[in-house]
């Protein structure tokens, strides 16, 4: 699994260079969450964004990576 850390331009932004670039999930931890716990998780393909408990973020990408 490959990770890539983007901190340029708006999140806007980010989000299209990673749909352009093919990535099919996206983990996003903001100014919002640094303070919580959990990270917002969004599908490319179905533009769904879901917020994930820290500890249940591995569990949730296994989980998409095998279609379940």
């Amino acid at each position: 699994m490959e990770c890539v850390l983007d901190e340029k331009g708006s999140i806007g932004k980010r989000y299209r260079r990673m749909d352009k670039a093919g990535t099919p999930i996206r983990i996003t931890i903001d100014s919002e969450i640094l303070g919580g716990s959990g990270v917002t998780i969004r599908n490319r393909d179905t533009l769904e964004q879901v917020r994930v408990a820290d500890d249940q973020v591995s569990v949730f990408v296994s989980e998409f990576v095998r279609g379940a």
